[in-house]
């Protein structure tokens, strides 16, 4: 019995867990959630030419490089899972080539009763 580790249609099958060397979590993964936006360091230079990074990291920097992308952008633009995605990401914060940063937790934001008051005040004048 012979077993192949691709599909015909698809070509060759990485595995997940091969693509972030068997781990699920990275140090900053805490920071990772799904509308997390990633963005190219403007000093990190040509991905292309650090050894240590794999062609996903490289492919993350380069598309980060165009235009800032949440992780769930990353995911899709990618095809990898988000739990992938994260791990990479996560690797790429720690050598300093992007950074992240991530939207307002709904508690921060103003209460919606200012808001009316502004707006309001704004129409009074």
């Amino acid at each position: 019995m012979t077993s192949h580790w691709f599909d015909d249609e698809a070509g060759p099958v990485v595995r997940p867990y091969a693509m972030t060397r068997g781990r699920t979590t990275s140090a900053a993964q805490h920071r990772l959630d799904l509308i997390a936006v990633v963005v190219t360091e403007p000093g990190a230079g040509d991905a292309d030419t650090d050894p240590t990074l794999s062609p996903e990291h490289v492919d993350i920097v380069e598309l980060c490089r165009t235009a800032p992308q949440s992780v769930a952008e990353l995911a899709a633009e990618l095809d990898l899972p988000i739990g992938v995605v994260r791990v990479l990401v996560g690797d790429l914060v720690h050598a300093e080539l992007v950074h992240v940063t991530r939207p307002v937790p709904p508690a921060e934001l103003p209460d919606e009763s200012i808001l009316r008051d502004v707006i309001n005040g704004l129409r009074a004048l």
